[in-house]
């Protein structure tokens, strides 16, 4: 019965997605700044929006036509994924980046397109975002849910490590690939090759670096701030995440009073992508509680 209904559960998956039209591409201005997004939905319904992790952008949430978070959620939900500030189509000011520069674009970004609270899913960085925002700016957050999400200070820092996820070279790339999927059809050439190409036509390496420097001064870590979050939270992990460990899921998950956590074998720094079918059956399902 479970094989049954996961089967049917996929089967309407793909049947919303091939129905559904495909997002709106918008853009925002927000502190004077150019955002682009991407936006999928009934405007009616309840909000929830997408954050992506580092050197990604609001794509990353739909890396084929039949692998998209925005449009599978967009058929009971009002769905926004944006290019956070300094990545992907958006601007890219000569700040000094740090996490708390995210959560204040997106509490503007929230009040210039008119949304009081909306649901967070955050992906690794994005997900450290949403953390931040649930502690910094609560009344904004309906949910939360964790996707393998950076914002714990580790006990030791390997910042020659850190500094290779500004990928720029195919070695660089080809060994973070390993981390970051734990399938190794997709640690192939060609996906070598086409992050090469979005390293360069991207342009966010300063972005990146800023954010390593933030890093470096300990800036914004939840670990102290945990116990704040008291919105329900989902959390997510990839059990072979070679970038962020499950025993952060674990701290996340300890730490914040009343979450779930849900761990994906066979799955690594992306579960929307290794293991989208699962991945969206699981978020659907904390939506709807």
């Amino acid at each position: 019965m479970k094989k049954l209904t996961f089967a049917l559960f996929l089967t309407l998956v793909l049947s919303f997605v091939a129905l559904a039209q495909a997002p709106q591409e918008k853009f925002a201005t927000i502190f004077g700044a150019k955002i682009r997004y991407l936006e999928a939905g009934d405007a009616t319904k309840p909000k929830v929006i997408l954050l992506h992790g580092l050197g990604a952008n609001a794509d990353s949430w739909q890396p084929t036509p039949l692998v998209s978070s925005i449009v599978a959620l967009s058929a009971k939900y009002h769905v926004i994924a944006p290019d956070q500030i300094g990545f992907g189509k958006s601007d890219k000011p000569f700040l000094k980046y740090r996490v708390a520069t995210y959560a204040d674009f997106l509490d503007k970004f929230m009040s210039e397109l008119k949304i009081e609270k909306a649901s967070l899913v955050g992906n690794s960085l994005g997900g450290w975002v949403a953390g931040l925002m649930a502690v910094k700016y609560p009344n904004r957050v309906e949910k939360l849910i964790l996707v393998d999400a950076a914002g714990l200070e580790p006990a030791i820092i390997d910042f020659n490590r850190v500094y290779q996820l500004n990928n720029s070279t195919r070695d660089e790339i080809r060994a973070n690939l390993k981390l970051i999927f734990a399938n190794p059809a997709f640690h192939n050439e060609a996906f070598v090759d086409q992050f090469m190409t979005a390293r360069v036509m991207t342009n966010d390496g300063n972005t990146i670096n800023s954010i390593i420097e933030s890093i470096k001064r300990k800036e914004d870590f939840l670990d102290g701030e945990l116990g704040k979050i008291k919105k329900p939270t989902l959390i997510i992990w990839g059990k072979q995440d070679g970038l962020l460990p499950l025993s952060d899921g674990e701290k996340f998950n300890k730490g914040i009073a009343g979450s779930e956590l849900v761990i994906f074998d066979n799955c690594g720094h992306v579960p929307q992508f290794e293991k989208f079918p699962e991945f969206t059956k699981k978020v659907l399902e904390f939506l709807e509680k």
